[in-house]
């Protein structure tokens, strides 16, 4: 497995791990109302997270664009945590970013992911 893929799944299981510590707000959010915005948004990114990493676990060609799309959602996150004066974490984002997004634009990469 190419270290781009490895890099992937640490940000996707991070991502798992924040949808499922925000679900208790979100379950809150649902007794009052039970459709919210912040509910959509977090069930929406559990969908996408949860299907590009069977995908990617699959070794499927689609698995790449769908990895490079959630890879993105790190694009906003720099600039908000700059504005917020976190720049610390703004750089580690970033970095890890660039990290993210040359690991799953290598040629190893779409070798890998070669399934049909």
């Amino acid at each position: 497995m190419p270290g781009g893929i490895r890099l992937f799944l640490v940000y996707a299981f991070l991502i798992l791990g924040g949808v499922g510590l925000s679900l208790r707000f979100i379950v809150d959010l649902a007794v009052e109302a039970p459709v919210t915005l912040p509910g959509v948004v977090v069930m929406v990114l559990l969908a996408y997270t949860i299907f590009t990493t069977t995908l990617v676990l699959q070794r499927k060609e689609a698995a790449r664009g769908l990895a490079l799309g959630l890879a993105s959602l790190t694009i906003p996150l720099v600039p908000l945590l700059f504005f917020s004066r976190l720049v610390v974490e703004a750089v580690f984002v970033a970095a890890f970013a660039v990290l993210l997004f040359r690991g799953l634009l290598r040629a190893e990469v779409r070798a890998w992911l070669s399934e049909p």
